[in-house]
């Protein structure tokens, strides 16, 4: 299975699934760190790829999502975006309702 389906089956497999720096109980960047605190204060589980230890997960999601940047987060198979777009969906209550109806 090439890097892009394993991408794909993950993405399918998991409902909510952040790929970040390192890992919810020990983020390695101050991004991942933010992004993964609002997602546990939703208070539902997730899945996590740490993208250090995945250096072809990391090299071709950007691609794959055209998303250049991490954490990604994805919920029921669509890309909801970066830190700053959790941040946001945080604040406005919009990111609970997002992950709640996961």
């Amino acid at each position: 299975m090439d890097t892009v389906d394993v991408i794909k089956q993950q993405i399918t497999e998991n409902k909510i699934i952040i790929y970040m720096k390192g890992s919810p109980e020990a983020p390695s960047c101050g991004f991942s760190a933010q992004a993964v605190q609002a997602l546990m204060s939703c208070g539902k589980e997730f899945a996590y790829v740490d993208i250090l230890q995945s250096p072809e997960i990391r090299a071709e999601l950007p691609k794959y999502a055209n998303w250049p940047t991490f954490p990604q987060l994805w919920v029921n198979g669509e890309l909801i975006g970066g830190c700053d777009i959790i941040m946001e969906m945080q604040q406005s209550g919009e990111l609970n309702e997002v992950i709640q109806a996961a």
